[in-house]
Formats: C-alpha cells, sequence, structure tokens
C-alpha cells in the first residue's frame, strides 16, 4: 500500500486523483480531517512534528511519497528539512521499503531556500538504508494560476529576473503522473530525474501566454537581485528570505532552469504538457480560453 504525504498540496492533489483512476491501494496523511475527507480517499490525520502520528500512517505501508509544504520565510533550517525527516525515519522504522520524493532541480545543501532544504533532505533519504527515488522538478506552471500566486507589480506586471534565460516550468499534473508510474510499478531505486515540461521559455512569453489566457494585458518587468530584494522586503519577508528568493530569481535568469528533460515522457509514456496545453487545462484560471 502507497501512503502519500503532502496529499493536499499542489502536487499532491494531482496524485491523488491519478492513484484513484489507477485502482491503486493508497492512503493519504492529512493534518485536517475535513480536508482529507474531501480528497475522496482514505485517510489518516497526522503531523510530521508528531513521530507517532507518523508510525501509525505507516501501519500496512510498503511505499511513501514524501512532500511537505515548501520553502519557509525563516532564518536557519528550513522546517521542511525536519519534517521530511521525520517521515524518513517512521518508514525506515516501519519496515518501508521505497519512498519517491519529490525535490526541486538544482537541489544541494547548502544552497539557498528550497534548493538546501531538498538537498539536506536527499541526503538523508540516500543514507537511511531505504530504497529511493528523487522527482527533482522544474518550476511550476501553477505559479501562474492567478495574478496572486506569482510576483507582480503595483500595476499587475508579472515581476521576474533581470536576466533573459528561458526556464523550463513544468505542470504538477506531469510530476504526479511521474510519481504515480513509480509507486504502482517496479522502484527505479536509486535514481533521480529531473521533471520538466517540454519546452523552456522566458518570462515575456509567459506574460504573453497569460495576456491570451486571461483576456487582459499582461506586461512583464524584470528587476535585479537587488530590486527584488528590496521588492520582497516591503512584502514583508525577512533580510535572510528576501536574499536567498532573489538569489534563486536571479539564477533562472542566468540559465539556471533551462534544462530540458525527456524525464517524464520516460517514465508514463506520455510527453508533458506545454504551458498552452496547461493553461487549456485550467480554464477556470484563463477564462478567456473558453
Amino acid at each position: 500500500m502507497i501512503l502519500v504525504t503532502g496529499a493536499t498540496g499542489t502536487t499532491g492533489r494531482h496524485l491523488v486523483a491519478q492513484l484513484i483512476e489507477r485502482g491503486a491501494a493508497f492512503r493519504t496523511l492529512v493534518r485536517d480531517e475535513a480536508r482529507g475527507r474531501a480528497l475522496g480517499a482514505d485517510h489518516v490525520v497526522g503531523d510530521f512534528d508528531d513521530p507517532a502520528s507518523l508510525a501509525a500512517a505507516m501501519d500496512g505501508i510498503d511505499r511513501v511519497f514524501l512532500a511537505s509544504p515548501g520553502a519557509q520565510a525563516v532564518a536557519g533550517e528550513q522546517p521542511m528539512v525536519r519534517w521530511e525527516r521525520n517521515v524518513i525515519d517512521a518508514a525506515r522504522d516501519a519496515g518501508v521499503r521505497y519512498v519517491v520524493k519529490l525535490s526541486t532541480l538544482n537541489a544541494g545543501v547548502g544552497r539557498p531556500m528550497s534548493e538546501g532544504g531538498h538537498g539536506a533532505i536527499e541526503e538523508h533519504l540516500k543514507s537511511s538504508g531505504l530504497e529511493w527515488t528523487m522527482l527533482q522538478a522544474g518550476p511550476f506552471m501553477q505559479n501562474f494560476l492567478t495574478p496572486t500566486a506569482s510576483l507582480s507589480d503595483e500595476h499587475g506586471n508579472l515581476v521576474g529576473p533581470a536576466g533573459q534565460a528561458p526556464a523550463a516550468f513544468v505542470d504538477a499534473h506531469d510530476i504526479a503522473a511521474s510519481a504515480a508510474a513509480l509507486l504502482t510499478g517496479e522502484p527505479h531505486h536509486g535514481r533521480s530525474y529531473v521533471i520538466t515540461g517540454p519546452e523552456a521559455i522566458g518570462y515575456r512569453q509567459v506574460a504573453a501566454k497569460l495576456s491570451k489566457g486571461r483576456g487582459e494585458p499582461v506586461g512583464f518587468v524584470g528587476e535585479s537581485g537587488e530590486t527584488l530584494v528590496r521588492r520582497l522586503r516591503g512584502y514583508g519577508l525577512p533580510d535572510a528570505a528576501a536574499e536567498g528568493l532573489a538569489s534563486l530569481y536571479d539564477a533562472m535568469g542566468a540559465g539556471a532552469y533551462g534544462q530540458v528533460s525527456d524525464a517524464v515522457e520516460r517514465l508514463t509514456g506520455t510527453a508533458p504538457r506545454d504551458f498552452d496545453a496547461f493553461m487549456a487545462a485550467n480554464t477556470k484560471s484563463f477564462g478567456a480560453l473558453t
């Protein structure tokens, strides 16, 4: 049986739906009973900071999808590191065989924000004795579902890096499809897959596509790392978090997220969605396409 952590998150909700379609035996770990019921699947209530609840959730489980809330605006170690270590330790103690971890492109110990958090978790998982596969996802297309989901300026323009290098954005639907294939098939132990969409596009292209999808002009403003830090501080982020997030935008603009991978198609047999297909699948957000 499969345990899905992060089941109400961006990728987890897609994974739950796809496992239901496959008729897979699974349960979800949720913090809120009502949200668990809304998923329409077997669920158990627990908390990443409650080892006893994690141990109970592992009863009868042999495979785990590992995901947790992303990087937080805090100083020091990211909470996600503690949360996911707790799940890994509970899985090991319960005799779980295999973990598929949702990670990020460029994960590495000592890197900023989510990259560093995922890097530390990956190292812990690799040393746990469990079989594992890492899904190192590119930037999520879901970050553009609504104007408030992405950075915007006071005029509604999309804010991004000053550098114009393209990025290989990915639909969470395709990350979930890759996870579902691994969780219901033979384990790919010791493998790390970069999970992206089929193309790399720049923020100006994204803004043009959003304009069509929303039926109103969406401009683009590229900002330097220093300017982004000031903007993020103005939103209330602590200095360290603002600097870390701005450095990720700088890296994106310099091409750090431009790698296009064919892993989704190799794992699932189906090509991943491009940005246009992503918008077509989310017409509630992009009503001008209907």
